[in-house]
């Protein structure tokens, strides 16, 4: 019997509300991605610095997670393996990160406009 369930093709049935491993670690780099998508917000619509930095490493670490899931992940959309998930945080990292290098770049670039304009 248990020889039998060992050899088994098959994978045990995983219930769509049931939290596996791979479905809290694309959870983790959602949450990541979405943190770092609103600092990244805040710091383009205020000028703040340290924000921006927030940002950009929120959402790479979010698209890192994500993309470890995506590459982890052992079936498809529904086996439990974060898959979805996955694709979700690699994408919502990618924006957050986007967002904070875009405020970055701005703040980077507004002291020495006011210089030569000063």
């Amino acid at each position: 019997m248990f020889i039998r369930h060992l050899l088994a093709v098959q994978p045990d049935a995983v219930s769509s509300y049931a939290l596996t491993g791979g479905r809290f670690w694309s959870l983790v780099g959602v949450a990541l991605g979405l943190v770092g998508v609103v600092v990244g917000g805040i710091a383009l619509s205020r000028s703040g610095g340290g924000k921006a930095l927030v940002a950009l490493v929120l959402g790479l670490a979010g698209a890192v997670v994500g993309g470890l899931v995506v590459a982890a992940a052992d079936g498809g959309p529904g086996t439990g393996g974060g898959i979805v998930g996955g694709f979700v945080a690699l994408v919502v990292g990618l924006v957050g990160a986007g967002l904070g290098w875009l405020a970055r770049a701005r703040g980077l670039r507004g002291p020495k406009v006011r210089e030569t304009l000063g």
